[in-house]
């Protein structure tokens, strides 16, 4: 009779537990979360946050810059005078909003001017243009003058203004604006062999008339004697194609192409590059190979243009060569090359002639980017100016009398986490090297066209933007421009995100990233975690300045309930080479370090719910996202993957040649995620723009005709008329739909059917 007893208190203890459970209060998502995630939208939150950052626009060979910004009066231009050590508002903005209402009829709100962009055309006038005309403000007199209607400069005309480059039947012709004469410069272009037009990484052709953008270019030498310009040969090339189902004039579907090659394609569109001498009236060719139309070669002329130089990168992207061009004859001269046995992100280097006899450039060549001094005649190396276990990011200023070098580096200090960009100078010899911005922070910095000063911004995640101006020469602080205000921001209830360091997939290599709380963040919850990825190995997207903490694509879900996290694992860039080179051939072993992340942040923070787990990522992103509902469906449950590359033999070229090499082998059939589609168990959302050139929808739709094989079920959406950038405008559709699914499926609420956003896009 006791066991019975007891037996039928447990039931009843049991039935208890199910009840309580079964009444316990659901998130309820109502329209005020929406109205607070929207309030993080860039439209939004740069008018909360004054004086966030100044972006400066130094006035041709001046100490003075102007910049736009909002303040608690507005959106308001400053004039910046370094050598005065002085900002003040650029003209009275009230003034200038009476003067549009009376001169241009426009009404004007002096709190947000219809214009972004000013000039200043004498030290008391600034221009700017509206309703497509020039106007000039006198902030002397406070007059409003019309001066004439707004013509975007056209690079087609020569410096001195006296000719003009035009095509006409795919060949090159040049017209004396003097006289109105024209000359023939090339007769044997032709259809699929076009003179003067380029062709454009997003060109897409209208089948109805097959005919592709126009993209005149042409590179004027100084002088104006000589002009470079490409022929596209589009003969052996191959297309994709789309379908525009969004023409609201149209029944039926628009079909679309567009050349591109993917990866160990030979039927590619390649540029030949040619020059023409108005003088002589002689066309050359320069003697290089033909350039697959994926690998941008831009040429800049030298020595009162006589010659060129460009890099020029080698297909598979294992060598880059520094060429000399004779601009007479079209011959090449190698200077110097840089080579790798993973790859050479020519993007990134720096490459910067000094004076007539010396190159700088950087390389990885010592397994971290460093800055290196050669002879340009022989290409000898003449020293090494920076070298030790951090990575030289940018050229920032060459004081050629001083013979000094200013840069960008991340991760020179100690203890410091190495993705902020410091300020540096160096010598020529690589002597004496001296930080010139001390603060631990992320550093971002612009120079005077005179040299002599240096626009300082820095911050962290959680620490706003302190704007200063600096003296160039020793880095000391000369005076605060503004400081950002946040007091809006913490009346909303804004918590700063938190950065961390854990170790990667090696369990030795620290590695870096950002957690956002939510918005209802206690240290008693349990809160789902959102995984934000995209780990492509030619970048960190882990957010270092203020700015970028606050307005990204994370934020508007932590008002949601959710924490989100975002982290640059092993295989990205801006480390060492050994750091990048663990994702080749194995991109997506990539999302391993994430894993890693989770377990050891939900360790040190127990109000994270590791077991639920979500992942979201665009574009390469996309591919990762998919990759980890895949490999780890033990770790993530839910994902959304957007404009996804899900297998790289479908991409672009130059991408997956440079990442996962070249020619394609099987390990491109490993990497795939349609190869892979039998491993998924969570809750996945595929998306994909129906006419999104960058990456084919073909992926797309190949991945989910191999889950519907494999009996997986998904979900799946295709956005009409929209191309790769979706979901990453504020406001737009697929914002609230990838926001819904999380809540339904981590957050485990309802979602607000049909919301309708307060900031439209």
């Amino acid at each position: 009779m006791r066991k019975k007893t007891q037996h039928t208190k447990l039931l009843l203890l049991i039935l208890l537990i199910v009840l309580t459970a079964s009444c316990a209060p659901k998130i309820q998502i109502t329209e005020a979360h929406y109205e607070r995630a929207e309030r993080y939208f860039r439209p939004n939150i740069i008018k909360e946050v004054y004086h966030l950052e100044v972006h400066p626009n130094w006035l041709p060979g001046n100490a003075a810059f102007w910049h736009v910004t909002y303040t608690a009066d507005g959106k308001r231009f400053f004039l910046t005078k370094a050598e005065e050590r002085r900002t003040e508002e650029a003209f009275d903005h009230i003034a200038m909003a009476r003067a549009i209402n009376r001169t241009i009829g426009v009404e004007a709100d002096p709190r947000e001017l219809p214009f972004d962009q000013i000039d200043y055309v004498a030290p008391d006038t600034v221009s700017f243009v509206v309703n497509d005309s020039l106007w000039h403000f006198s902030t002397h007199s406070e007059n409003l003058y019309f001066k004439e209607a707004f013509k975007p400069a056209d690079l087609s005309v020569s410096p001195d203004g006296n000719h003009q480059v035009f095509v006409r039947d795919y060949n090159l012709f040049v017209r004396n604006l003097q006289t109105g004469e024209e000359r023939q410069v090339s007769t044997d272009g032709t259809r699929l062999f076009e003179y003067g037009h380029p062709y454009g990484w997003a060109d897409v052709i209208d089948e109805s008339d097959g005919k592709r953008p126009q993209n005149l270019f042409v590179n004027w030498s100084p002088d104006s004697r000589r002009f470079q310009t490409y022929v596209a040969d589009l003969r052996a090339a191959e297309k994709l194609y789309l379908l525009d189902f969004s023409a609201d004039t149209l029944f039926r579907p628009r079909l679309l192409s567009y050349y591109r090659g993917l990866p160990g394609d030979t039927t590619l569109v390649h540029h030949l590059p040619v020059l023409y001498d108005l003088e002589e009236e002689s066309k050359v060719w320069i003697d290089l190979d033909p350039i697959p139309h994926f690998m941008n070669v831009s040429f800049e002329w030298i020595n009162d243009g006589q010659e060129l130089y460009a890099l020029v990168p080698r297909r598979g992207f294992k060598q880059a060569d520094v060429v000399c061009v004779d601009a007479k004859t079209g011959n090449t001269r190698r200077v110097v090359s840089d080579s790798s046995h993973v790859s050479v992100e020519y993007g990134k280097l720096i490459v910067e002639r000094i004076g007539e006899d010396r190159l700088l450039m950087s390389s990885e060549r010592n397994g971290w980017y460093h800055m290196y001094l050669f002879d340009w005649h022989t290409g000898a190396l003449i020293s090494q100016l920076t070298d030790g276990e951090y990575v030289v990011k940018q050229l920032v200023h060459v004081d050629k009398e001083e013979e000094k070098i200013y840069f960008l580096a991340g991760g020179m200090e100690e203890g410091r986490n190495p993705y902020y960009d410091h300020l540096y100078v160096t010598g020529f010899d690589g002597s004496g090297i001296r930080l010139l911005t001390p603060e631990y922070a992320h550093h971002q910095v612009s120079v005077s066209p005179c040299g002599s000063y240096v626009l300082n911004n820095y911050s962290r995640v959680d620490q706003p933007t302190v704007s200063v101006v600096r003296e160039l020469a020793t880095g000391q602080q000369l005076f605060t421009v503004s400081e950002a205000n946040i007091d809006n921001l913490l009346e909303f209830g804004w918590q700063p995100p938190l950065p961390f360091a854990v170790k990667g997939r090696d369990n030795e290599t620290d590695i870096y990233g950002v957690l956002y709380r939510p918005a209802n963040f206690t240290r008693r919850g349990s809160f789902p975690l959102i995984d934000y990825t995209y780990s492509g190995p030619h970048a960190s997207i882990v957010p270092k300045s203020f700015s970028n903490g606050l307005i990204n694509i994370m934020v508007p879900f932590t008002e949601f309930g959710f924490a989100v996290m975002v982290v640059d694992g092993m295989g990205t860039s801006q480390r060492s080479l050994a750091f990048r080179e663990v994702s080749y051939r194995n991109i997506g072993g990539n999302m391993e370090c994430h894993v890693k992340a989770i377990s050891q942040l939900g360790k040190k923070f127990p109000w994270i719910d590791t077991t639920r787990v979500g992942i979201f990522g665009h574009s390469a992103g996309g591919y990762d996202a998919t990759r980890a509902m895949l490999v780890y469906p033990e770790v993530y449950s839910v994902g959304v993957a957007s404009a996804s590359n899900h297998d790289h033999r479908m991409e672009k070229a130059w991408w997956p040649e440079m990442y996962m090499g070249y020619p394609p082998g099987g390990f491109y059939h490993k990497q795939s995620n349609i190869t892979n589609a039998s491993k998924l168990q969570g809750r996945l959302l595929i998306a994909h723009g129906a006419i999104d050139e960058n990456v084919n929808p073909s992926a797309t739709y190949k991945f989910a005709e191999q889950l519907i094989r494999e009996g997986k079920d998904f979900d799946m959406l295709i956005l009409p008329g929209k191309r790769h950038s979706f979901g990453r405008d504020y406001g737009d559709y697929f914002t609230k739909v990838r926001w819904n699914y999380f809540i339904n499926h981590l957050l485990g609420a309802e979602p607000v059917h049909n919301y309708k956003f307060r900031t439209l896009p």
